[in-house]
């Protein structure tokens, strides 16, 4: 399944709950013997490799009310337990849990956290 999205600014998304908005990595057109792959070979595995762009604020906690203390100032914030992946870990997932959208003619992917088997972080990729 494949969504088209209209928009300049990546900014603008909002990703909800445990989903993961990752930047799939451009697959390899050569075998390690140096056999050219046809196109569409590695989009047919099971498990696939990209690049975390932005994550969502994770599972929501239910909100305790503590009737014994009415004093207490009430929030209606709502509260999450964080996600595993940050922004710009690459990320091992299963492709066919995941939704493919299109932003800016470029191809992202949309997962939940539970369909990422394994993370890499490299602190200093970025720096």
């Amino acid at each position: 399944m494949s969504v088209l999205l209209d928009e300049k600014d990546l900014q603008k998304l909002i990703v909800v709950g445990d989903r993961i908005l990752i930047k799939p990595k451009i697959p390899q057109s050569k075998t390690k013997s140096g056999l050219f792959l046809p196109p569409g070979v590695n989009e047919n595995e099971k498990v696939q490799i990209g690049f975390v762009v932005k994550v969502g604020p994770g599972y929501p906690i239910p909100s305790i009310s503590d009737p014994d203390e009415p004093w207490k100032n009430k929030t209606e914030e709502p509260k999450y337990v964080p996600l595993q992946p940050k922004v710009g870990d690459q990320a091992v997932y299963l492709q066919n849990s995941a939704i493919e959208i299109e932003f800016n003619k470029e191809k992202y992917i949309v997962v939940p956290q539970s369909a990422i088997l394994l993370l890499l972080r490299d602190e200093g990729l970025f720096e």
